[in-house]
């Protein structure tokens, strides 16, 4: 694996590899299917320096094409790149692009304008089955993630993975009543 560092293997549940992420980039073979494929999306201006320092941690964790500063990138075109290049993938035959579609999940690092933003992406997508969707709060009044307990964020290694541990708990405890059910979020 092109960015894969063994010294993070208890990380490789989160792992998309470049091919998937990158057009034209080589294929690689991976030991496991991901569980838990992570895109992770960050305003790195928000919360002080705290956003531009979890861009870095978040970086040097996981493929650093899974990392994306909004700042130099916007969601929108790093999903249409995606979904694309996982439709072409799938015809093509490739399983992992579809267990890494199927099994996707989105981290939001910012604000509650920066979840909102990256909700109404996802919602423009019309997507048959949208990935779930966490934030990690870095303001004052960030309401949708203090509403499930995901109260802590940070820089570090050991924190980052509470974090992911926690959301992909709320996500398997969400996940049968998310799917039969549809919501309309609107923000103010």
């Amino acid at each position: 694996m092109a960015d894969y560092n063994p010294e993070f293997d208890n990380l490789k549940k989160f792992y998309i590899p470049n091919y998937i992420l990158v057009l034209r980039s080589e294929s690689e073979c991976l030991p496991d299917v991901p569980e838990c494929p992570v895109l992770v999306f960050i305003n790195s201006k928000s919360g002080g320096q705290l956003g531009g320092d979890l861009f870095i941690t978040y970086s040097s964790l996981l493929n650093k094409n899974q990392v994306v500063d909004l700042l130099e990138e916007a969601p929108d075109a790093v999903l249409h790149r995606l979904y694309l290049n996982l439709e072409k993938l799938k015809l093509s035959g490739d399983e992992l692009a579809l267990r890494i579609e199927e099994n996707l999940r989105i981290i939001v690092v910012g604000r509650n304008g920066t979840a909102g933003w990256l909700l109404g992406v996802v919602s423009d997508l019309k997507l048959s089955q949208p990935p779930p969707i966490a934030t990690v709060p870095l303001g004052t009044r960030n309401n949708l993630p203090f509403a499930f307990r995901w109260m802590t964020f940070g820089i570090d290694m050991r924190i980052f993975h509470f974090f992911i541990q926690r959301i992909i708990h709320t996500f398997e405890q969400l996940g049968s009543f998310m799917s039969s059910s549809a919501f309309c979020v609107e923000f103010a």
